[in-house]
């Protein structure tokens, strides 16, 4: 987007949360070991100690548990198309000013997501000249490389690098030949202007065609770089997932 990037300085973890989910409605307040799903993620987002972290929320219910558990949160028109929609117009009204110069899109149905990979998401961004950075995790499973519910993301990696420049995002096995295949994983950190120009800009040819949006801001030039990391952290996207989620968060003080 830029060529000569500023120093980024003061970030906002912004956390969508809607109670309108096609496969498991109601979800950001399901009950995982005793606490609503989207408390544990508000915990994960303060625990990395970043910055303001606030939940971009599109009901007063979700309001009402997170000010009940003592954070934050603001109301979203409820019928925004897309989480990066309910971050921008939730920064919009809490930072008219232009403040915080850095945006870190922490997804409110990933309640096992460790504190530490928010810092890689954000320290990626920090020291590139990306626009947008976000973070990859090797693929392991043969199923899963051919799965199309498992985003693959094409990274140029150089040897021994643990960073690098994502070239494209689908679901199909990709690239070709021998080596390894990274599953993406849908966190995200924004310099300020690149998540205005994104959500601005109308959906691209192959983010319509692959049913991802991250290929409209590589369609619009912007760079994203893109981090390894150890582990997948488990999305509730169904009753299946949620029961995991409790079996893994049950467990655990």
């Amino acid at each position: 987007m830029t060529n000569t990037p500023k120093s980024l300085s003061n970030p906002i973890l912004l956390i969508p949360a809607r109670l309108q989910a096609a496969r498991l409605p109601g979800k950001p307040l399901a009950d995982i070991a005793g606490t609503p799903m989207i408390v544990h993620v508000w915990k994960r987002a303060s625990e990395a100690r970043l910055g303001r972290v606030v939940v971009a929320a599109a009901e007063q219910e979700i309001i009402d548990v997170i000010k009940a558990a003592g954070g934050e949160a603001v109301l979203t028109d409820a019928n925004l198309a897309t989480g990066s929609d309910r971050i921008y117009q939730a920064l919009t009204k809490l930072d008219a000013e232009g403040k915080h110069d850095a945006i870190i899109n922490v997804q409110g149905d990933v309640p096992t997501l460790e504190s530490k990979y928010i810092r890689t998401a954000y320290e990626t961004l920090q020291k590139s000249d990306a626009d947008i950075a976000t973070l990859i995790t090797p693929i392991t499973s043969e199923a899963d490389i051919n799965a199309s519910q498992i985003v693959k993301a094409v990274v140029e990696l150089p040897e021994g690098a643990q960073t690098g420049r994502a070239h494209y995002f689908t679901r199909v096995a990709a690239p070709s030949g021998a080596g390894p295949y990274y599953c993406h994983v849908g966190l995200y950190a924004y310099r300020r202007g690149a998540l205005e120009a994104f959500v601005k800009a109308p959906r691209s040819t192959l983010e319509k065609r692959e049913g991802l949006e991250q290929l409209r801001a590589l369609a619009i030039g912007l760079r994203i770089d893109a981090s390894v990391i150890d582990t997948l952290p488990l999305g509730v996207d169904t009753p299946e997932d949620l029961e995991k989620a409790r079996q893994t968060l049950g467990g655990k003080k």
